[in-house]
């Protein structure tokens, strides 16, 4: 079977609907609360395994350099502060720490 003949995922995946159509229909014909049992059941499962599943890392940022290259001018802060600025009708406040520049040399 060469390249061009191999079927796709995307088929697989329409004739697993198919079978999953037919199998409902034949539920329902049963008993249509067999029917809704099972639909609810395995819509419960999939939920389920989709929550459980792992998130990729490929998606994170890198993690930063560690260390910086010379002559970057780089902002110290000194500890004292410059300014207040409320925030939420005086329920927090951004604090804006006095900041000097600082080379690697």
């Amino acid at each position: 079977m060469s390249a061009e003949e191999q079927p796709s995922r995307a088929a697989g995946g329409c004739v697993l609907v198919i079978l999953a159509g037919v199998a409902a229909g034949v539920l329902f014909a049963i008993d249509e609360a067999l029917g809704v049992l099972t639909v609810v059941t395995v819509g419960w499962v999939a939920v389920w395994r989709s929550a459980r599943r792992r998130v990729s890392d490929s998606s994170a940022t890198p993690p930063p350099r560690g260390v910086t290259p010379s002559g970057d001018v780089l902002a110290g802060e000194t500890g004292e502060v410059a300014r207040v600025v409320p925030i939420s009708e005086g329920v927090a406040f951004i604090l804006h720490p006095v900041r000097e520049e600082v080379t690697d040399e």
